[in-house]
């Protein structure tokens, strides 16, 4: 079994103990409400220390009904789970990514030329004994630019036209 897989059932293990333990454990069976929320605990403790208390400031919205209540906070819940997954996602996808891109690099990396029928002969080296005929000779002239490079355009393409179908003089 993969250590992943191990601490993924411990902790699901731990969060079905900690669900279960009050249920079993019978905690709450003296109350009326034996789990009823610490909003109301507190109330309680307060109103029973300092039976004058005021509240500084009351709810910006009280709910009609405890099922409009219990429904809203169902809704809470449900969106800080989605945003929780979506986060949790993105990391594992951003991170399989990283990985492809690792892979394809060093896979790029112990490619030879032979191998790579994608090269264009200007990054083939030139053979032994031909000197000057490949891209690497030494005249000491700049290297010479493909047709098309750094103008937008294909060096395959006819002169004139552009990738994105537009005309390259600035026609249509």
């Amino acid at each position: 079994m993969k250590r992943d897989t191990r601490v993924n059932l411990l902790i699901l293990l731990a969060v079905l103990l900690l669900a279960a333990a009050p249920l079993a454990l019978g905690l709450g069976d003296h109350k009326e409400e034996p789990f009823a929320g610490a909003d109301g605990e507190a109330e309680a403790a307060v109103t029973e220390l300092d039976p004058g208390y005021e509240p500084w400031f009351g709810p910006l919205y009280e709910p009609p009904s405890g099922e409009v209540e219990s429904g809203l906070f169902a809704l809470q819940a449900a969106l800080g789970a989605g945003v929780l997954a979506y986060c949790i996602g993105l990391r594992r996808g951003r991170r399989q990514g990283a990985r492809a891109a690792a892979v394809q690099a060093a896979a790029a990396r112990t490619e030879t030329p032979a191998q790579s029928p994608a090269q264009s002969p200007a990054q083939v080296p030139a053979p032994a004994g031909k000197a000057g005929a490949g891209p690497e000779r030494d005249s000491g002239q700049a290297p010479r630019q493909d047709p098309g490079q750094g103008s937008g355009q294909d060096p395959g393409q006819a002169p004139g036209s552009r990738r994105d179908g537009g005309a390259a003089d600035g026609e249509g």
